[in-house]
C-alpha cells in the first residue's frame, strides 16, 4: 500500500508542477491486489495519497477505477462495487480499459448498470484500437459520460453528429494514439476535425509513463502539429475543466479561477 499512496501523491506532485489544477486518475485495483493486498487496501493506498498531495499543493483530483476488458465479467462488477464504496473518499468515476478489440463492452454490461445506479460517473475507452461501433456500445449499452479517446468517431458520421449534439467529451490523447497507430501522426489526428465541428474535445495524456509525455507536450503538439491557437487551446482547457466528474459547485468556482488566470496571460501575451 505503501509504494500505491507514494505513486499517487507523486504524480499529482508532477501534475502541479506544471500547473495542472485538477487531475483524474484512472487505474485498476485488481492489477495490484494480491500478494497479502486486500482491494479496499488497493483503493484506499492511492486515495490517501492524493487526498495528502491536494493538502500540499492545493491540486484537488480524483480517481477512476478501470474494469479491464480482458478479464471476467464479473471482476469488472466487482471494480464497479468497489468504486461505488470509496465515492465518498475520491472515486469520481468508473471506466473500462484494456484490449478493445475483441473484448466488447456490452460484455460488462452489468458493470455499468450497477455504477449507473448508484449515480457514479462512467466513462469508457472506446475508439481506439476498435471502430465507431464500440463508442455506440459505450454510449448506448453502458451509459458512458464521456469516451477515453473517441478517435474513430468519424467512421460513423451519424454517430458524430450524435456525440456533438449530447455533448459527449472526447478525453484525446495525441502522444498515445501515435504510440498505438492509431494516426500515423499528431498532424492527421482528427482532433482539428472534431473542435471545429464543435465536438466537445479535451487533451489528456493517457499515460505519462509509457507515454513519455506530460499533459503541457500535448498541448504543445496540438499547437505545433494542428496549429491550434492560444484562443483555441483556452477554450480546449475550459473544456476539460467543464467535463470534469466533480460537483457542479466545486466545477463552477474551479472555472472561474481558471478562466481568470487565463484572461491574465492572455494580457501578457497581448502586452
Amino acid at each position: 500500500p505503501g509504494a500505491l499512496e507514494r505513486a499517487a501523491y507523486e504524480l499529482a506532485e508532477d501534475a502541479w508542477g506544471e500547473n495542472v489544477r485538477y487531475l483524474e486518475v484512472r487505474y485498476s485495483p485488481v492489477l495490484h491486489s494480491g500478494g497479502g493486498m486486500s482491494l479496499a487496501e488497493a483503493v484506499a493506498a492511492p486515495l490517501q495519497g492524493l487526498t495528502r498531495a491536494e493538502d500540499d499543493f492545493g491540486i484537488r483530483t480524483g480517481l477512476i477505477i478501470c474494469g479491464i476488458r480482458s478479464m471476467e465479467p464479473s471482476v469488472s462488477l466487482r471494480m464497479a462495487e468497489t468504486a461505488v464504496e470509496f465515492m465518498d473518499q475520491g472515486v469520481v468515476a468508473f471506466d473500462l480499459a484494456g484490449a478493445e478489440a475483441g473484448n466488447p463492452a456490452r460484455d460488462h454490461k452489468k458493470a455499468f448498470q450497477y455504477a449507473a445506479d448508484h449515480n457514479l460517473g462512467i466513462t469508457v475507452h472506446a475508439g481506439e484500437a476498435d471502430g465507431a461501433g464500440s463508442i455506440a456500445q459505450a454510449l448506448h449499452e453502458c451509459h458512458a459520460r464521456r469516451l477515453g479517446h473517441g478517435t474513430r468517431l468519424m467512421e460513423d458520421p451519424v454517430l458524430e453528429a450524435y456525440v456533438n449534439d449530447f455533448r459527449v467529451p472526447l478525453e484525446v490523447c495525441l502522444t498515445s494514439n501515435v504510440q498505438t497507430r492509431v494516426v500515423p501522426s499528431v498532424a492527421d489526428h482528427p482532433i482539428r476535425r472534431y473542435f471545429d465541428a464543435g465536438l466537445v474535445v479535451t487533451l489528456s495524456t493517457d499515460n505519462r509513463l509509457f507515454s513519455a509525455t506530460t499533459l503541457t507536450d500535448e498541448y504543445w503538439l496540438a499547437h505545433q502539429e494542428l496549429d491550434f491557437g492560444l484562443d483555441e487551446l483556452k477554450e480546449v482547457s475550459l473544456l476539460g475543466f467543464q467535463s470534469a466528474f466533480l460537483p457542479y459547485e466545486a466545477k463552477v468556482n474551479l472555472l472561474e479561477e481558471v478562466e481568470a488566470e487565463l484572461e491574465g496571460i492572455k494580457g501578457i501575451q497581448k502586452d
